[in-house]
């Protein structure tokens, strides 16, 4: 099951602010902590001292710290590929390189006595990770992470996301990404408030959203929140996401009942093999509430992402559930009881035969 995350950092906060958000995050169960040297302009002592009393604490937490470096800061904090001991005395488990270098070098890091992970930039669909490859790189120190884009309009598109991501797949290579807080006030590592995330479709949607995306495609294994501080509720949220199903929210028609309620949100829902083009079918809750009275109500004509449960009036077929896929006529038999918000759509495209799938309410 993939993990989550957060980000920490700390040249523009407090340790008691940082480690207040850090125990907070681990309540709800979040395992990996990121955080930038990129942005820091301090001598490497004073370095070591602020980022190892935060970092410790994440450590006594049970997470697992990752920093964000690039060539220039090796050369600032005078670290080498054979000497990478700093990280080790900061209590980071591993370093995130957000430039690369020849391929060689980082295969050659990974091999380090530590055991520190190295992990490479995953937002390039480039011949760089082959390089790593090709230089036979400890695979089990391995890992990837995504960018995240401070500017609007910058994020990363959807296309690019995808080639750059089955490329690490055809490697076994973890990958991690980013979602953003919506609360005010939050920030990373430049004085940048414009939001923070991976996927530029991502930047004004509710976090939780984002997240249950990434974890839809199959292209990524961990979700980090990349801008400080979310809020407990963000959090919250993001630990309820069923990270093995797809999920969905939706926003619930007025006149759904109780029942309807049930068969919504504590069913197991699986699409059935044979898969029509119009719809996504849950059959199996027509067993389960044959004797359920399920009276018509909000009949209306059918659109792409409707969620629907069938009335009494459909007699053998009552209680089954749909997702509709394509926009078309209501026999008076479908009451949409719901429907999916016009930010998630694109998740539609990840409802195949046998798929397993949830839903978690929204509001309007």
């Amino acid at each position: 099951m993939g993990r989550l995350g957060v980000s920490i950092y700390p040249e523009h906060s407090t340790p008691e602010k940082d480690k207040a958000y850090l125990s907070l995050a681990a309540k709800y169960g979040f395992s990996r902590v990121f955080t930038c040297l990129l942005s820091v302009k301090k001598p490497a002592e004073e370095i070591k001292k602020d980022f190892q009393d935060v970092i410790g604490h994440a450590n006594a937490l049970g997470m697992e710290v990752i920093v964000d470096v690039a060539p220039s800061v090796f050369a600032n904090l005078h670290i080498t590929y054979d000497d990478l001991s700093f990280f080790k005395e900061i209590g980071a488990a591993g370093f995130r390189l957000d430039e690369g270098f020849n391929g060689a070098a980082e295969a050659r890091m990974t091999y380090n006595p530590y055991g520190l992970k190295v992990e490479i930039n995953a937002s390039s669909d480039s011949p760089y990770i082959d390089l790593v490859e090709f230089n036979q790189p400890n695979r089990s120190k391995l890992i990837a992470c995504h960018n995240f884009y401070p500017q609007r309009y910058s994020g990363l598109s959807f296309d690019i996301f995808v080639k750059a991501g089955r490329k690490l797949r055809g490697y076994n290579i973890p990958i991690a990404a980013f979602v953003g807080s919506q609360e005010k006030g939050t920030y990373g590592p430049w004085p940048v408030s414009e939001g923070l995330c991976t996927l530029e479709a991502h930047r004004d949607i509710p976090i939780d959203a984002q997240a249950r995306h990434l974890f839809a495609t199959g292209l990524v294994d961990d979700v980090i929140v990349a801008n400080a501080y979310a809020s407990e509720q963000e959090l919250a949220s993001l630990a309820a996401i069923d990270r093995d199903r797809l999920t969905f929210g939706i926003v619930l028609d007025e006149k759904v009942t109780d029942v309807e309620k049930e068969i919504i949100f504590q069913y197991p829902h699986s699409v059935r093999a044979d898969m029509p083009e119009f719809m996504a079918r849950s059959t199996m809750p027509r067993i389960d509430y044959a004797n359920a009275d399920i009276p018509e109500a909000n009949t209306r004509d059918l659109k792409r992402g409707d969620v629907v449960i069938l009335n009494n009036g459909y007699g053998h077929y009552k209680g089954e559930l749909h997702i509709i896929l394509k926009d078309m006529p209501n026999n008076g038999w479908k009451n949409v009881v719901g429907v999916i918000p016009e930010y998630e759509l694109g998740m539609l495209d990840y409802v195949v035969p046998n798929a397993k799938f949830t839903f978690t309410e929204v509001k309007k």
